[in-house]
């Protein structure tokens, strides 16, 4: 049996665009990218919020936004930027192609005049603008009646009309659908409506149906099975990975060795320590031939871990100090720690120097009774300079003494009920023993 599509569901009315935009006048968001109620929209702040949005969420990009503009007020800046700066103001956003398509996209604007096209169409022409971010900006930044389809809008369209098709099949239906209710006033509102409601109401988890303007036409909420949808084919993710890093660190000056990555592929043009490849059969036994350059190498405790999105990564930290005369080797320099923030470090390898300057163990499952006190992790610079000491030996158990067999001392009767005490609980009858067993001690 095909699965249904919203064609299928039309008895009854559906969904109403006004019904949306007057809860969204009660309960639109406050964010720092979107403008007020009357004013007109920023379409440099619409397409940098929208970008950054990306597989990214509000909470974790509200600072970035900020400080981005501040670095960045406009389109100009962005332009002539060098491509180092853009970066690392985007490092640890994740998803580092962004930002190399952000600023290919802003050179091309401000080649234009530091305008925005003001059509889908014509800012799909623009690099690392899809169909989704070229709707959202024509609908939020020139109120053009284009649908923005995001993860939220599929979930909140996929229940509205129980869409049983699983994604990503079911994309093309669902913008369908959105498209057909954008209104001719306001498109923009409609759009950030959508969102607001899959992010507030329309939730993955437990959605608030009871509050949602569009409760009474929503097909799922009738069925029952809201939570069910959108349907989603399971892909799979890849196999776990592993790999070691290497932190070297400059007496003197405490500079950090980095390298750039290579301009393609996963964390292009990002900065890490060195390391090794990652890959699933990655023997760290033999991690030492992968070391930059000959030191006193120490293996930290514990593993840094990281998830991207079609496998999960484990990195092993080894940490060396080195002489300040040490030169890096050929494609690495020597950061100074104070200035590593100005560097484009990834959010994995952020991680990997926290771990370094305060390595922590592996967490192990909490053993039952009182737990015992450990002390806490040595930072990096005081354990490299410790001296190694052996532990203690196990002091020997005790041979605890056999006590002489004592003669069996003859029964007694069982005592009176009086003979017990008021205010203790009646003991549970005892079952009775099988002949031949003995009473367990």
């Amino acid at each position: 049996m095909p699965p249904r599509t919203a064609t299928d569901h039309q008895a009854g009315p559906g969904p109403r665009a006004d019904d949306l935009l007057a809860w969204y006048d009660r309960h639109r968001r406050v964010l720092p990218w979107r403008a007020l109620a009357g004013e007109v929209p920023d379409p440099y702040r619409v397409w940098l919020s929208e970008v950054m949005l990306q597989q990214t969420t509000i909470a974790a990009v509200r600072p970035y936004f900020e400080r981005f503009l501040t670095r960045f007020p406009d389109v100009f800046a962005l332009a002539e930027a060098p491509e180092e700066a853009v970066m690392a103001a985007w490092a640890g956003l994740g998803y580092y192609s962004r930002a190399r398509n952000l600023h290919a996209c802003a050179k091309a604007v401000a080649a234009a005049g530091g305008r925005f096209p003001d059509t889908a169409e014509g800012l799909r022409k623009l690099p690392g603008i899809g169909t989704y971010t070229a709707g959202a900006i024509a609908a939020i930044a020139f109120d053009r009646p284009e649908a923005a389809v995001d993860g939220n809008v599929e979930r909140v369209l996929s229940r509205a009309y129980a869409v049983d098709a699983p994604l990503p099949g079911s994309r093309p239906e669902i913008r369908r659908l959105t498209q057909a209710l954008v209104p001719a006033e306001r498109p923009g509102d409609f759009a950030q409506a959508l969102m607001d409601l899959g992010a507030t109401i329309c939730t993955p988890k437990r959605p608030a149906c009871a509050l949602c303007p569009w409760m009474s036409p929503c097909r799922a909420r009738a069925l029952g099975t809201q939570e069910t949808f959108p349907r989603k084919i399971k892909v799979a993710k890849g196999a776990l990975r592993r790999g070691a890093v290497f932190v070297a660190i400059r007496s003197g000056d405490e500079a950090v060795l980095l390298r750039t990555r290579e301009p393609e592929g996963l964390l292009g043009n990002m900065a890490e320590p060195p390391g090794s490849a990652w890959e699933p059969d990655y023997d760290v036994a033999g991690a030492l031939l992968d070391a930059p350059l000959d030191a006193r190498w120490k293996r930290l405790p514990g593993l840094v871990r990281h998830g991207f999105t079609h496998f999960p990564l484990e990195l092993t930290v080894f940490a060396a100090r080195v002489a300040l005369s040490t030169p890096a080797p050929a494609g690495m320099r020597f950061t100074p720690r104070a200035a590593l923030d100005e560097e484009p470090l990834p959010g994995l390898m952020r991680k990997v120097l926290a771990h370094a300057f305060d390595p922590k163990p592996e967490q192990e499952k909490k053993p039952r009774g009182r737990p015992k006190k450990e002390p806490p992790p040595m930072p990096l610079l005081a354990a490299m300079e410790a001296p190694v000491s052996m532990p203690d030996p196990e002091p020997r158990p005790r041979i605890r003494a056999v006590p002489k067999p004592q003669p069996k001392p003859a029964p007694t009767p069982p005592p009176d009920a009086d003979d017990f005490p008021d205010d203790e609980p009646e003991a549970p009858p005892a079952a009775p023993r099988r002949r031949g067993t003995a009473r367990r001690r």
